[in-house]
């Protein structure tokens, strides 16, 4: 017997989350519930305040399901939820670019899945359209309903035929190590420890080995304990990125579907399943960090509307595939793209007013650091060793300009925009012309001067712009009229 709101078309999350909300919102508010115990302590009734507290919160995160539908019409998805301020949320079907499934371990272990609905609109969590959470198969077929355009509840519905692009084999591991990503976490796993030592009163001075070890580092000299402490950072951040890229991408697929989605789906404890409509694909860019380059490896990252670069390639669901290879990169970005010509061809160099900027701007801060901490050290301000290490600055300077230089160019092949910038994270972007809304030019005194611009291509989808960086103007106009014709005549006649 169908209730009125299944008869409406209106359906419930599952009722497993009536376990999982209740953990999470724990979670979230012990903070708040230590601070409860604390306070209810000077009065003697610590435990019946953090017993109150607790229940409190767990009857908030049961109150979600029984305030959470979410309807599927042919034009719209809705949700409804809030208990004192109700909400009603709509996103028409056509807005809808991707459909992410995630599944942590908790959800895992109940066979449930979190999905969320990205409209390309915004990122802000209160307008974002989430449903958490559903039965795995039901968050399955929900993603195929909503982007393949499945009809809904079909008692068997025709599953589209998917091709494999890529997947990640275990030994990619090696480039984990060169991503730098475990150094945001050794940073905050060193806070942690700090404050947690620091609250219990402990002096790690007081302990056998540590006290060992901080009595030869007083004694050490100064070029030793830096060379110590760098030895010792780079190792835990190694270890900390390799764990991340094993957690991140262990299982990870890239394939295609023939109701024309890509569909990336990776992750170990959490699992995460991204499903992009290629008609809303724009373009790929093919990104190398330094470290990354030096082991001749690269990410290759979609550019398409819809998807939140704001919170980083990984979060966001922008990467096609993970640090792997650089000739492995470029193979997936040539068969997303459908073409390979716009990622080897050759690019046309700015000239020498480019290379004379990158050499001035690089030399130029060098010497002003060196400068300022001479300044400093002579007013005893720091220490006579900071000034005196400053010309490492000015040696790595001029190979990183170089680097600059070399990573400088641009062309326009297949009427698709290549530009290729940055040393510490070159980019090579491949931006199809049909995705460019516009033009902007920009000339700093500076560029003016040595008669350069910076040749923004406007688009809706990626970081929303692409730079061509440094260009004579004349180039400039040149390629900004052959991409699109007729756009800029009105400025330049």
């Amino acid at each position: 017997m169908t209730t009125a709101r299944e008869a409406d078309g209106w359906r419930r999350l599952s009722t497993r989350m009536l376990v999982i909300h209740p953990i999470q919102e724990l979670l979230r508010a012990w903070p708040a519930l230590i601070g409860l115990v604390v306070a209810g302590t000077a009065g003697g009734h610590g435990s019946w305040w953090s017993l109150g507290g607790a229940l409190a919160v767990v009857v908030a995160g049961m109150l979600r399901w029984f305030t959470t539908t979410y309807r599927i019409s042919a034009e719209q998805v809705q949700v409804r939820k809030g208990l004192v301020r109700r909400r009603l949320l709509t996103v028409p079907r056509d807005r809808i670019r991707t459909v992410d499934v995630t599944a942590n371990a908790l959800h895992r272990s109940l066979g449930l899945a979190k999905v969320e609905v990205g409209t390309g609109r915004t990122d802000r969590k209160d307008d974002a359209v989430k449903l958490d959470a559903l039965h795995a198969d039901e968050a399955t077929r929900l993603r195929e309903e909503l982007l393949h355009r499945a009809p809904a509840r079909t008692a068997e519905p025709q599953r589209p035929r998917e091709t494999l692009i890529a997947r990640v084999p275990p030994e990619w591991v090696r480039y984990g190590p060169f991503t730098l990503t475990g150094l945001v976490t050794v940073g905050v796993i060193a806070g942690v420890a700090g404050r947690a030592v620091n609250e219990a009163h402990i002096d790690p001075g007081r302990l056998g080995p540590v006290s060992t070890l901080l009595d030869r580092w007083e004694h050490a000299a100064v070029p030793v304990e830096i060379a110590v402490f760098a030895v010792a950072l780079m190792v835990a951040v190694a270890v900390a990125s390799t764990l991340g890229y094993v957690l991140a991408f262990y299982k990870f697929r890239l394939t295609r579907n023939s109701a024309g989605t890509l569909h990336v789906t990776r992750g170990l404890i959490t699992t995460r399943s991204i499903t992009i409509e290629e008609r809303r694909l724009r373009g790929v860019e093919i990104s190398e960090p330094l470290l990354l380059r030096a082991a001749r490896g690269a990410r290759c990252l979609a550019i398409t509307t819809g998807l939140r670069v704001g919170r980083g390639a990984e979060r966001g669901g922008s990467l096609l595939l993970p640090p792997a290879p650089r000739a492995e990169a470029r193979r997936v970005a040539a068969q997303v793209l459908g073409r390979e010509t716009p990622l080897t061809c050759p690019l046309t160099p700015h000239g020498p007013s480019a290379t004379r900027r990158r050499y001035t701007r690089a030399v130029g801060l060098a010497a002003l650091v060196t400068v300022a901490l001479f300044a400093l050290s002579r007013l005893d301000w720091l220490p006579a060793w900071t000034w005196q290490i400053s010309p490492v600055f000015l040696a790595v300077a001029a190979p990183l300009a170089y680097d600059r230089t070399r990573s400088l160019g641009h062309a326009l092949v297949e009427r698709t925009l290549v530009s290729r910038r940055g040393s510490l994270v070159r980019r090579r972007s491949a931006l199809s012309c049909d995705g460019i809304i516009g033009w902007n030019i920009r000339r700093s005194f500076f560029q003016r001067r040595a008669g350069l611009a910076t040749l923004v291509a406007t688009t809706a989808a990626g970081r929303q712009r692409i730079d061509v960086q440094d260009v004579p103007l004349d180039e400039a106009l040149r390629v900004a009229d052959a991409a699109l014709p007729g756009l800029l005549t009105p400025f330049t006649d």
